[in-house]
Parts: C-alpha cells; structure tokens; sequence
C-alpha cells in the first residue's frame, strides 16, 4: 500500500491529463491539496477520473482559495467518507464518525474551522498481518499564520487542536490513523533552510504543537521494546504524543529535505526551502507498517512537491464508494434534475448562503463584499463603462437625439478632428502612471494627423483647436506611402516623442556581488513603500554562504532619473 501528499497550487498542475498525472504518481490513495476549486466550479474531468474515486471539500466562503482532494484507486476505495474535521458538514450516509471532544470550541468557531475546506476524512479496510483493520487517512490543509493578520495565528492553532482531537479520538475508537498534507510548520532545524533566531526556535507555538503531537523518537531510540510499548499510551508534551513523523523515522539526519520553496525568489534553483508537508502515523502503524517514507523533489509543477509512504499491509476495496464520492453528485450521476432546483432556493443552498455572511476573519474587506455581492464589481466597471461610451461615442440610430439633431451628418474626416473629449483624454495620458510605452506602437505612421495631434498637446492644447482647418486639409492628402524609409523615421520620431513624455524605468545596474544587471521588483506589500520600485540581484535566493545565490545589493528607484 503507498500513499502520497502533494499541495498542487491549484488544480491547473494537473491540466496536462489528471489521470496521467495520478498515474505517474503511482500510490493507491493521492491526498492533494490547495485545489481552489469551488463546489461551484468543479467540472467532470476534474471529479471523475477512470479508475479513480475521488472526494473533495471546498471553500464556503471563498472563490479560488483552499480546498482538499483525496483520490483513491478503485481497488483502494473507502468504505467511509466525510468532509471536514467537526462533523457539522455531515448530512448523509457513510459518515466516518468519531468528532472527540469539543467543549473547548465554541459553536461559531467549529462553523469557521470548517468553512475553509481544509480537510477531507477516508475510512479503509486493511489486511495487517493476517487480520483486518480499519486504517483512517486524514487529508488536511493546515492554515498559515499571516504575521499582518493575528486572528490568523489563533486560526492556525485552533485548527492544530482540532485536529488533534479527531485524530486522537479515531485512534481510541480503535483505527489506525494516518494524518498527512501541508501542515505549514517546520517541525526542527533542520528541516529549514535558514532558522532565524536559534535560541527562539522551538518556542513557535506551531513548534509546540507539533512537539506534543509527535513522538520524540531520538528519546525512545535508547529505549527496549517495553518500555516503548509503555511509554506509547504517554500523553507527555515532551515525548508521548501519539504519532511519528514517518519521513523522519527513517531518515533521522538527512539535510536539505525540503518540500516547499518560494516561487517569487526561485528558491528551488537552490534549494533554499522548508519540510512543512508530512505524513504522520499512529505509533503503531508506522513502527509495524511502514517499510519506506521519502519525498519527491524531482517532481515540479507547484512550488510543493509530493511525499510518499509505503505500507506494508493491503488495501481491501470497498464494493461501493460512500456517498461523499464526487460520481454522486447529481451533475455527473447522470440524473435529470427537477426544474425547481434551478428555479427555488433549496435548503442546502440556503444553508451555503448563510456560511458565507460568517466569512473567516482573514479576509480583507473588499474580499467579504466580493463574496457577498460578486457581481458588484463587474456592474460599477459597467457603468463606467456606459458613461465614457455616452461621453464619447455617438448615440445609436433609434436615440430621439439622434433622429431630431438638426445638425447634418458629417462626413468620415469628422471623426478624426479633435474634440474636447479627446484633449481631455490626452491630457490624461500625458500625466497619467499608468501608460506606458507600449502606447507608442499603437500609433499609426501612416496618420499625420495623430501625431500633430499629440505634439500639439504636448506644446499647447489649446493650439489643437487652431489648427483644425489646418488639419482637414491634411486629411484630404493623405494617401499611402510607399517608401517604407520615410515610414520607419515617422514611426522614430513618434516613439521619441512619447519617450520624451513617458520616460520608462532606468537602466538596471549591476549588482556588487556578481557584477550582473540587476532585476526590476515593485513593493506590493501594504504599507509607506507600496508601489515603490528598487532593484535587487537577478540570481535566485538562497543561503549566504552560497556562491551561486542572489547577493545583498539592493537599490531603490530613483523616480527623478
């Protein structure tokens, strides 16, 4: 039996074909996570794959965030499924069952650790050792802790205690459980590329979690058999939690494993990464079980790659997937639905409105509008739109103003005389940030009239209107130019000119470390430097004492250049 974890980044890394994707990844159960699909927006090629059952959980609150998917083989399937960690979203047959205890949460809270599709529970039936067992895989998408969002670190622990507790109560009840995904700690040092504050470290509260979560397993390497065995029903924060770290119990001393690497710095050119995507096991299973644990840095496509385990027990495939499976949703079932369900507001829908006014506190303002009135940007874009059309664009034939104009129609000429519109428009161009030179090769060479216009505007706009007689005889002459030199000098002398208006970034400079041109980045973060422009090392990040990483320089934009 082998199982995988993999944060895919979004469902698009399995574009090239999902099931040639599943099928190179070669395990009988493929946990995935970080989809961002919808239930709205999950399509049939996604959800039905041959060969494969799948299960999904999705955002209440959110388009285009979160989301878990765990995908079993046919000869793998479940005999139990059930979507999030609290069992508040459980409303039909062939629930896993098992919640612990929740007295520690509040009502509100359990509804939010749920609302952001961050976990999907599968039940099997396995053949250990002669005998069968029920093996529970927990798939989870753990939240990270934004440092400009506190709300969000009481989030992220609220979950790991949550967590715990299903895991911990399944485990009781008697199941072997395996608990894998994107946890989003890096448990030790050394599964970290660059610890920062040594002596601090382990005093993460993540850090914490995970210490009386997992087995101290260089503690109990000293231990004989018995006093393990005894030691395992320990719940003592510093070494008797009851899972292990399958990747670590085979690999105790291996550096520079890392699973996640930023993407904006090229990281992984580097290997300048984190371990934050695991594959825990109850003590027993991966002490009697487990044969192999590793992960897969060769595999590209998301800035995660996938980890694998492999058991040494056998899966025995339920006859009938349960009812979470995605092949029974109505869409792909096959069934003709009743008019009334496109027409009326059932309760199930009902009951995802209502999730949504209760939108998790990470979100920003403008995100909770989107979310409760979506198609509120779109209809203000429109109404710009219609007022600019108004402004500028002539009224339709069966407008009363047009068929009562007194004015005649005049002729094509008309239109390429400027207006005050159009002065306006230029004006606005000339002083506006967010032109940029690509304007320029917008701008007909064969025109005269364009760029008399624009140097006219550069000068005086009120000259443009001086010249308007002026203009229209230019119009009458115009024919086309067969010298294709003439042509070209029109079209340098137009680029100059916008050049000469616009004037683009300076050239990059070369950075101290590596004697190269420096790259261009901009301040996207919130605060007194957003939008802000400076220059930083073209190579990728990496530790310092790496030659072949991006060096220190760093250089701002100096606007007055």
């Amino acid at each position: 039996m082998k199982v995988i974890t993999w944060n895919i980044n979004g469902i698009r890394t399995f574009r090239s074909g999902i099931k040639r994707a599943l099928d190179s990844l070669d395990a009988d159960i493929i946990c995935v996570q970080e989809t961002k699909v919808t239930r709205d927006l999950l399509d049939e090629r996604t959800a039905i794959v041959d060969g494969y059952n799948s299960y999904f959980s999705y955002s209440r609150g959110r388009s285009g965030y979160s989301g878990v998917a765990t995908y079993c083989k046919d000869s793998a399937t479940p005999f139990a499924a059930e979507e999030g960690l609290t069992g508040l979203l459980t409303n039909h047959e062939g629930a896993v069952g098992c919640y612990g205890d929740h007295t520690e949460f509040s009502s509100e809270e359990l509804q939010l650790l749920d609302n952001e599709g961050r976990a999907v529970i599968t039940q099997h039936k396995v053949m250990c050792q002669d005998k069968e067992q029920t093996l529970t895989v927990i798939n989870v998408y753990c939240p990270r802790a934004d440092p400009e969002k506190p709300e969000r670190k009481q989030f992220k622990l609220q979950f790991y205690k949550l967590l715990q507790c299903r895991a911990e109560a399944l485990l009781k009840d008697g199941s072997h459980v395996i608990v894998l995904g994107d946890v989003n700690t890096s448990h030790r040092q050394i599964d970290h590329c660059d610890p920062s504050d040594a002596d601090d470290f382990g005093e993460n509260p993540g850090r914490k979690w995970l210490n009386g979560f997992l087995h101290s397993l260089t503690e109990e390497e000293d231990r004989d058999e018995e006093e393990r065995d005894e030691e395992s029903e320990v719940t003592d924060p510093v070494n008797g939690g009851k899972f292990v770290d399958t990747f670590r119990y085979f690999h105790p001393s291996r550096t520079n494993a890392f699973t996640c690497w930023s993407t904006l710095t090229g990281a992984r050119q580097t290997n300048y990464g984190t371990r934050i995507d695991y594959i825990f096991a109850n003590y027993q299973l991966a002490k009697e079980q487990f044969v192999a644990a590793d992960i897969m840095p060769e595999v590209e496509g998301s800035d995660h790659c996938p980890v694998w385990g492999q058991l040494s027990c056998s899966l025995l495939p339920s006859s009938k997937p349960p009812r979470l499976c995605t092949r029974y949703l109505p869409e792909f079932a096959g069934k003709q639905q009743k008019l009334s369900h496109f027409l009326v507001k059932v309760d199930q829908k009902s009951i995802e409105s209502e999730q949504k006014k209760d939108l998790p506190g990470s979100q920003e303002e403008e995100e909770r509008r989107e979310n409760l009135n979506p198609l509120g940007a779109g209809n203000n874009a429109s109404k710009k739109r219609l007022l600019t059309s108004d402004t500028v664009i002539p009224k339709g034939k069966k407008t009363k103003t047009a068929n009562t104009s007194s004015k005649p129609q005049g002729n094509l000429l008309s239109f390429f005389k400027p207006k005050l519109t159009n002065v306006k428009h230029c004006e606005k161009a000339t002083s506006g940030d967010e032109v940029t030179s690509s304007h320029s090769d917008q701008i007909s060479s064969s025109t005269k009239q364009e760029s008399s216009v624009s140097d006219a505007v550069a000068a005086d706009t009120e000259r443009v209107f001086d010249t308007t007689a002026e203009t229209d005889k230019k119009m009458k002459h115009l024919t086309p130019q067969p010298a294709v030199g003439h042509s070209e000098a029109k079209k340098g002398a137009t680029l100059g000119f916008w050049k000469s208006v616009l004037h683009g970034p300076p050239p990059p400079p070369c950075c101290k470390g590596h004697g190269e041109p420096c790259v261009l980045r901009t301040v996207k973060k919130d605060g007194p430097n957003m939008g802000k422009q400076f220059f930083v090392c073209a190579r990728p990040q990496g530790h310092a004492s790496n030659p072949e990483a991006r060096c220190n320089f760093f250089a701002w934009v100096d606007k007055g250049k």
